[in-house]
């Protein structure tokens, strides 16, 4: 009985038995709850056995490390390293060697997602392949890796696509839907596939909450009004995109850290360059944190960004960010004279072809 109070209170217990690994081997557990910046719990194991328990609102995705040598970090070769959900009640992961062989079980979500995974098992044998060829490859050759591994989304949404068309009342079909559209999901998409899950599953916490994720993705659909909003620029003046009106303006979120924001920006220079005098310009918005903030001004120097650049300083809970339900970077946002979006997420060569159409 006192198991599912607290299971209907959304906690969650894992019990894990790994080999026998002991001191100084340590197990990680890492994943975000909506509205924090994430957690990193730890936990000793001892004769291969670890605990953990927490609390989380709705099923989330979570990291599972085992550190063998017990260092401060979760990477390396050392590191042994799967993908679980967090459920409330108990999940065990059972092994009698590595996690990579672990045995997960622990309610429905956790059922399905362990079919997934093995129907996904080839697509990420792959993707991994391709991952250890890049980091030997030269410049040209990486760019036919990326592709490559671009090319793996296709059948990897499909076999999410299938799943969800399925087991319509199944918890798991809803966060199929999310890793369906992406991190920058198109709401034509994933809005018929939302309606079309059970009532239960639409009525659950988790189907609320992504109700209204989506609600957000409607107000920013093309023809809508931008949101307005405000951020000191690197000197600490206030900057707001109502400033912007009878302008075009990019909004372009980025940040010094993230490497294809990086690289996206000769990009964005070379628009900026072409389309100035003709009424276009680039509000920067950058997701570092307080403590990065000299990285963000070197970077801007570094990359030769000479629009206007902004931010909190909040990193990922950037309020701009949050506004716009920016979850991942290079993101961006072009707005027209009158303040409403006329594009999104113009990358390489579609930037300059849209703002060719608008300005030939």
């Amino acid at each position: 009985m006192p198991f599912i109070v607290n299971a209907q209170k959304g906690e969650f217990i894992i019990q894990g038995k790994v080999g026998r690994y002991s001191t100084p081997a340590k197990v990680y557990l890492i994943y975000q709850v909506p509205g924090d910046t994430g957690k990193i719990d730890s936990a000793l194991i001892n004769n291969g056995v670890f605990t953990f328990k927490g609390s989380i609102p709705y099923p989330v995705e979570a990291y599972l490390d085992l550190a063998i040598y017990g260092r401060g970090n979760v990477h390396g070769n050392n590191v042994q390293h799967i993908t679980i959900y967090l459920v409330p009640g108990v999940i065990s992961v059972i092994s009698p060697d590595s996690l990579a062989n672990a045995k997960i079980t622990g309610g429905q979500v956790t059922a399905d997602n362990e079919k997934i995974k093995i129907l996904l098992k080839p697509i990420e044998a792959k993707n991994t392949e391709i991952f250890n060829k890049y980091r030997s490859a030269t410049a040209e050759e990486r760019k036919i890796l990326e592709k490559q591994a671009d090319s793996l989304e296709t059948p990897k949404r499909e076999i999410y696509l299938e799943f969800i068309k399925a087991h319509p009342n199944h918890i798991m079909s809803l966060i199929g839907v999310k890793i369906y559209g992406g991190d920058v999901p198109k709401v034509t998409e994933v809005e018929p596939l939302f309606n079309s899950l059970s009532a239960d599953v639409r009525k659950s916490s988790l189907g609320i909450a992504y109700a209204a994720e989506l609600k957000k993705l409607n107000i920013l659909a093309i023809g809508a009004v931008a949101p307005d909003f405000t951020q000191n620029d690197t000197t600490g003046n206030p900057v707001s995109l109502h400033d912007y009106k009878g302008k075009y303006v990019l909004v372009d979120f980025w940040a010094s850290w993230c490497g294809p924001c990086r690289a996206e920006n000769p990009n964005v220079i070379k628009a900026y360059t072409q389309y100035q005098s003709k009424g276009f310009t680039v509000l920067g918005v950058s997701l570092d944190f307080s403590r990065s903030k000299a990285a963000w001004v070197k970077a801007i120097k570094d990359d030769h960004l000479t629009w206007t650049q902004v931010s909190d300083l909040k990193g990922m809970m950037n309020e701009a960010a949050e506004l716009y339900s920016v979850k991942a970077i290079p993101q961006n946002f072009l707005v027209g004279p009158d303040g409403k979006i006329i594009a999104k997420n113009l990358r390489g060569d579609e930037l300059d072809k849209t703002l060719s159409e608008i300005f030939k």
